[in-house]
């Protein structure tokens, strides 16, 4: 195989003809250029990572959710970002070469139109390398239209109760409280965690985000912040939380308390496991990420040369493009260079 002089180490490492280092996506960025695709907390670094070419989106995000970190947002006229389509800011990124090789990391990604956000459109490269978070074929989603209906007609069907609903705090709260607000329930409302987040992500999307900040002492019978939710859960209410410790105690007050019911919300919803681990009412197949065919069809697009599979069912998508015809591999972390498998 060639040495196209991608490794994966601490992010994804792009080595050029001219002996610059790209780094994509490290915890302790370490390149002579380093790209954050989006503000994930299993992309974003851990300290101070000095200058990173990213959005203006990611930058403001990871400013809040690494309130220590001197976040200096930078360009290199070697890296192009384009738009991921995973969630708000999410960019992959286009090294070009000196010697005109282009290289495309993707990030978190999906093709999917989804509410404010628009689907990735594959760049032709010369070298890809792929999240495969769904990269197994039993992994196909049903239709985004269809996703959303759903989750419409159970939000109409339930307005007798009080509506827990659960995503993370970056990509699919944002979602679900677009989708909550569309509904017939006049008060939806946030935890803390959520609307930190949605405050500093929602200057850059074409979306508004009314939601209440919830306060449990104050539903409790407390004194919350001005403009914390009223006392009490009821019916037709939707809280918007993410899956942790903090919320799980919070979660089964509520259900025990207020007969609230809980959904949960992601691309694992296709299991059916997936709603009897997280104790879930209801669960939907509502994705930030591409599904096996869509992984497929975003490689046919881009059509390079080598395509490199990381996170997720990584051997099991590499088959499958080796099979259509590719020279695809899985990325394993601390080889040396692509050349040694």
């Amino acid at each position: 195989m060639t040495d196209t002089g991608v490794s994966l180490h601490d992010g994804v490492h792009v080595d050029l003809s001219d002996g610059t280092s790209v780094v994509v996506d490290a915890g302790s960025p370490d390149g002579d250029v380093n790209v954050l695709t989006h503000a994930h907390g299993d992309h974003l670094f851990r300290g101070n990572p000095g200058p990173v070419v990213c959005s203006a989106a990611t930058a403001d995000i990871a400013r809040e959710r690494r309130p220590s970190a001197d976040v200096e947002r930078t360009d290199d006229p070697r890296v192009g970002l384009v738009n991921a389509g995973h969630v708000a800011g999410s960019r992959a990124a286009v090294i070009t070469d000196p010697d005109g090789t282009r290289y495309c990391v993707t990030g978190d990604v999906s093709t999917r139109d989804r509410l404010y956000l628009d689907g990735f459109d594959p760049p032709d490269v010369d070298v890809l390398v792929v999240e495969a978070t769904y990269g197994s074929p039993e992994y196909v989603l049903p239709p985004q239209a269809e996703v959303e209906r759903e989750i419409h007609d159970w939000l109409a069907d339930t307005m007798d109760r009080p509506v827990l609903l659960f995503g993370y705090s970056l990509g699919r709260a944002q979602k679900l409280q677009v989708l909550a607000a569309e509904s017939d329930r006049e008060r939806v409302f946030v935890t803390e965690s959520v609307a930190r987040i949605t405050d500093a992500l929602a200057p850059h999307v074409d979306a508004t985000f009314d939601a209440a900040v919830w306060d449990a002492d104050a539903a409790s019978g407390g004194s919350g912040p001005a403009g914390s939710s009223p006392a009490g859960l009821g019916p037709g209410d939707a809280l918007v939380l993410p899956r942790g410790r903090a919320t799980r105690s919070l979660a089964e007050r509520l259900r025990t308390e207020r007969g609230a019911l809980a959904a949960g919300f992601s691309g694992w919803a296709i299991d059916d496991s997936f709603r009897y681990r997280g104790n879930y009412d209801a669960t939907f197949a509502l994705s930030d990420h591409c599904d096996f065919p869509e992984l497929c069809a975003l490689v046919e697009v881009a059509d390079p040369d080598e395509v490199y599979t990381m996170h997720g069912s990584t051997d099991e998508l590499a088959t499958e493009l080796t099979r259509r015809g590719f020279r695809a591999t899985a990325l394993r972390k601390g080889q040396a260079t692509l050349g040694d498998f």
